[in-house]
């Protein structure tokens, strides 16, 4: 490594020195270049003086270090040491510090290489943004060297020592995170930015709105004030009233069985289930996205409906309204993405909550009972085998018209 030695006659000297040598080897390659006797040489780092038996990687040097020298006689007769720190890593003078470090065109040709927030801050007339960064410096610095001799202990701890092991196994899993971590910022920087949910224009019963599309939305969703707003409400059937269960839980009011929607310049039938969620608009789940036979283009970043013959462009962030950047935490709560349970009545106020039920228990309570039954000898008179119609009606959860819209179109 290369290390910056500054004498106190504003000499800078650079070395080219192994971090493993000791401080004494350091002394007698300056002893040569400064013909200062090594015993009259005193060597600081970080305002600490380095002792002749220490070695360098165990006082924290690193590469492009800045090390101070002055001799014996100079330091009794400078007791102020002006170009020497503090404990905390300031400089004890400031103001003359960083005129020494100026006048030496080397050292700041290093600095600004190296490091350019120091020297951009050396160049500036700041002294206490100055010191601030030479006191940061100083405690990442001691920092790691504390990390460095946490790990020199626990590679000469016992290896029969329990709790040592238990450290030694978190420091390597810490390090292999550390690790894969920096592989990420550099290999794939953006995994650490922010995604934007997608989201296309829409027009509901002639009513413009912005869409999100979710194929991890079992069902489309419309809230309350949106279907009021687009005049659909009048057209509730509360016989499908209950609980959509997901992240959270939030109340089905009903369902409205068809409605048109207007996506490009094509209208297309849609059904809604209809909650009462303020913090969600609308939503395009997988029901429709697969009767419509959407495909959702991120490479062209467009979204097909009709198997491609329309094409609508996904929004950009600039064109949703900033408020929908909430609703997407709220839409997976009130989305069917979980396990939606809608009967022919709301499910009892003082009832246990359905929070955590698997998909399979959320089916088997629409796929039983008189209300299945009824539904599988409907679909049977229209001429469907019974076993088709049962997996029909399984496959869609018990919807009638989508099982029927799937067996005809079988």
């Amino acid at each position: 490594m290369r290390i910056t030695v500054m004498t106190a006659d504003e000499q800078i000297i650079s070395l080219e020195i192994d971090p493993h040598e000791s401080v004494e080897n350091v002394k007698a390659l300056l002893e040569v270049e400064t013909q200062v006797p090594l015993q009259q040489q005193q060597l600081l780092y970080n305002g600490r003086e380095m002792r002749n038996n220490e070695k360098l990687s165990a006082l924290g040097v690193k590469d492009e270090d800045l090390v101070m020298m002055v001799s014996n006689a100079a330091a009794l007769s400078a007791p102020s040491n002006n170009l020497g720190f503090n404990p905390d890593g300031s400089a004890v003078n400031p103001g003359a510090f960083q005129q020494q470090l100026r006048n030496d065109s080397n050292t700041m040709a290093q600095l600004l290489q190296a490091d350019p927030e120091l020297a951009q801050v050396i160049l500036g007339n700041d002294l206490n943004k100055f010191q601030d960064l030479l006191r940061q410096r100083h405690r990442q610095r001691s920092e790691l060297r504390r990390q460095q001799e946490e790990e020199f202990a626990l590679l000469e701890a016992d290896p029969f020592d329990v709790e040592a092991q238990k450290k030694i196994e978190a420091a390597i899993r810490q390090k292999g995170i550390d690790e894969n971590w920096a592989a990420a910022l550099e290999y794939n920087p953006e995994a650490f930015a922010r995604v934007i949910m997608l989201y296309v224009d829409m027009e509901v019963n002639g009513v413009p709105l912005k869409a999100f599309v979710d194929s991890g939305a079992q069902s489309t969703i419309i809230s309350k004030s949106c279907a009021e707003r687009c005049g659909l409400l009048r057209l509730l059937d509360q016989r499908y009233k209950g609980i959509a269960h997901g992240v959270g839980q939030s109340e089905i009011l009903g369902r409205i069985h068809v409605a048109p929607i207007k996506i490009g310049n094509i209208f297309y039938p849609c059904s809604f289930m209809v909650l009462d969620s303020p913090n969600m608009e609308f939503l395009f789940g997988l029901d429709m996205l697969r009767k419509h036979q959407c495909i959702i283009d991120l490479k062209e970043n467009v979204l097909r409906v009709g198997g491609g013959e329309v094409s609508v462009p996904f929004l950009q962030e600039k064109d949703i309204p900033p408020r929908f950047l909430d609703e997407e935490r709220y839409s997976k709560e009130a989305s069917s993405s979980g396990n939606p349970v809608t009967s022919g009545k709301a499910e009892k106020k003082n009832d246990p909550p359905a929070m955590g039920q698997s998909s399979g228990v959320a089916r088997s309570s629409l796929t039983q009972g008189p209300d299945f039954e009824a539904k599988v000898a409907k679909l049977v008179e229209l001429g469907f085998g019974r076993e088709a119609v049962i997996q029909a009606l399984k496959l869609f959860d018990g919807n009638e018209e989508q099982a029927a819209g799937f067996l005809f179109g079988g």
